[in-house]
């Protein structure tokens, strides 16, 4: 007998009929011998159609950031109704099948939260009365995507109802898998596994059988909507089985493979150690264009004929400038091939108004899990790089790593000031667990991810000193807005620019809190963008092949598209295009690493319901 958690998105319960499909299908499973705990998000739109009765009744002037606090408590009481009308249905659908079910919230079952409105993080989870209910066979349904924040104050569990954020019922499952120690935790949505890409876009997206857990927490964390980024992060750490599965058929689903062996803490389940390592290369050059003409296929002319050479670009930032109809460009390559990197670079005619290279550098870099949905972490980092009296030249993000360009001379005291910060040891990294031998066959790019639920904000004028990026960051931490692409600019003028994308919904927030802060931190415009997507490739054997990034980049010059940002790490390339290029941007990388497979995914709006 297996005790297997099973979790239901919005479209496996959108009406009567799949409340009635789910039904059998748990019903199936608890007559194979086992024990089942089901949770659920809100049914179909439920959730979108509660944000919108709260627009329609909220004040539309511009709010102060108490005013929006405010709000964000009453939005949670709201938004939790949608999951607990879905447990009642599917737990007395349950019970007219003759299967003895009951239905928890979030603040029955006791998943305990921090006091935290509207995104808030699972502190633990108390597996009592779950059992209890398996104890007497019954199917335990429980409402996801909320909980019960903790009081401050005596540290027990307050009345207050919080909601862990979109998507949070992923957190909710996985994060109960753990507290009870399941066998296994099954995410049923409404495609057949991990693909790789959207199939609403691309129908002949390809199922991956298996992904790693490092693949899966970039795609996760770059708009790939199956499965929520904290709920990877915590099977990670606690060793929980994952497999996504499709609700509508038979499929086996993709199963979510780590070598990580589970030892987190159970009292703190979303608040660990993110950072699991520090690590510094010495063997770095940065070579940067300044003032590079801004149009479609500038990345292109630049990185295809350092790829034809066989020369290995690690770190490309291409940041947001304060001139319009320009952008500096900069990159890192290992100190060997400086010399015939320089020659390319410098012979390519891009109308740059100069090249600069600069051999004293070196990348430090934080490595763990989650980094990027935690925004205290990279503000953490570049405290202690100030702290320490270090500058940062280049900043790039991913979810799994922050890497930061220095001074080569600055490299023992950074090393010094990160560990004594987050208390870890020195190590070289290896992003996945992946050998290139032995996975040879295995496609450099394993998915495509577009996320159109960004904006970007671009700090311009920011001083050249150290300190700076930690100091704008705080505003943001204060604040809970998670930054998920952090690009700074190639100095110039003793100024820097800035640039980040946030959540759609934290733009007002976060343009209110640092235009606050301008004329105490002493830079300059604040500028804010909400017509933009964000595209990127995943792959852990990226760092094996040169020209991964420079085939992204010639895609997309060949069909038009204009990059406006970059950011890359070592398995994944983002690029910030126009939101009405961002669909047909997906769809020529995708073409571009021959990822489609021989038949068409279908999706639950042409899907027909079995009677």
């Amino acid at each position: 007998m297996a005790l297997i958690v099973q979790k239901y998105g919005g479209s496996s319960v959108a009406d009567a009929d799949r409340i009635k499909a789910v039904r059998d299908r748990i019903k199936r499973t608890v007559d194979a011998g086992n024990q089942v705990v089901v949770v659920v998000s809100a049914m179909g739109k439920t959730t979108d159609g509660l944000v919108a009765l709260a627009e329609s009744v909220s004040a539309t002037h511009a709010q102060t950031l108490t005013e929006i606090a405010a709000k964000e408590r009453e939005m949670d009481l709201l938004l939790a109704t949608g999951e607990q009308i879905t447990i009642a249905l599917l737990s007395m659908a349950l019970q007219s099948a003759g299967q003895p079910a009951i239905a928890m919230n979030g603040s029955q079952v006791r998943v305990v939260t921090e006091p935290i409105h509207t995104r808030a993080r699972i502190l633990y989870v108390e597996p009592e009365q779950i059992k209890a209910a398996l104890d007497l066979g019954k199917v335990v349904v429980i409402a996801g995507f909320q909980g019960v924040a903790i009081d401050r104050v005596t540290g027990l569990p307050s009345t207050e109802i919080t909601t862990l954020g979109r998507g949070g019922s992923d957190t909710s499952a996985v994060a109960i898998a753990a507290a009870i120690n399941a066998d296994i935790c099954e995410i049923y949505t409404d495609v057949p596994g991990i693909l790789t890409t959207d199939p609403r876009i691309v129908p002949k997206a390809q199922m991956l059988a298996e992904i790693t857990c490092d693949e899966m927490l970039e795609l996760a964390s770059l708009g790939a909507k199956v499965l929520h980024p904290r709920s990877v992060e915590i099977a990670r750490n606690f060793g929980v089985k994952m497999c996504v599965r499709s609700s509508w058929l038979e499929d086996a689903g993709t199963v979510i493979t780590s070598s990580r062996i589970g030892t987190g803490n159970l009292k703190t389940l979303e608040i660990n150690n993110f950072v699991e390592a520090v690590s510094i290369d010495y063997d770095q050059v940065k070579i940067a264009l300044l003032q590079v003409p801004d149009r479609p296929g500038i990345a292109a002319q630049l990185f295809t004929p350092l790829a034809e050479k066989g020369i290995n670009v690690d770190l490309i930032i291409q940041a947001v400038q304060e001139t319009e109809g320009v952008n500096d460009i900069a990159f890192t390559i290992p100190q060997d091939q400086l010399r015939l990197a320089e020659v390319v670079t410098r012979s390519l005619e891009m109308g740059a108004s100069s090249v600069t290279v600069d051999a004293d550098v070196a990348k430090i870099s934080i490595i763990g899990v989650g980094m990027i949905g935690r925004p205290g972490v990279a503000a953490q980092m570049f405290t202690a790089l100030a702290k320490a009296g270090i500058n940062i030249q280049m900043i790039s993000t991913s979810e799994i790593k922050i890497s930061c360009v220095i001074a080569a001379s600055d490299g023992e005291s950074a090393i010094a000031a990160i560990q004594k910060t987050f208390d870890v040891p020195v190590r070289s990294h290896q992003a996945c667990e992946i050998n290139p031998e032995t996975n040879s066959d295995i496609s450099p790019v394993r998915g495509v991810a577009l996320d159109r639920n960004r904006a970007r904000i671009a700090v311009q004028q920011v001083p050249d000193r150290p300190g700076m990026a930690a100091k704008i960051l705080e505003q943001l931490v204060a604040q809970n807005i998670s930054l998920d692409m952090i690009v700074q600019s190639q100095s110039a003028r003793n100024v820097n620019e800035i640039a980040f994308t946030v959540a759609i919904g934290d733009l007002a927030k976060a343009e209110t809190a640092l235009k606050q802060f301008a004329p105490v931190l002493g830079y300059g415009e604040v500028s804010c963008d909400g017509d933009i997507s964000k595209v990127s490739i995943v792959g852990a054997n990226m760092i094996y092949q040169s020209g991964i990034a420079a085939r992204m980049f010639s895609a997309l010059a060949n069909s038009g598209i204009n990059i406006e940002m970059i950011a890359t790490s070592e398995i994944k390339v983002s690029c910030v295009v126009r939101d009405h290029q961002a669909e047909q941007a997906l769809k020529v990388i995708h073409q571009e690493f021959n990822l489609s497979g021989d038949r068409a995914i279908e999706v639950p709006s042409v899907l027909k319901t079995k009677p």
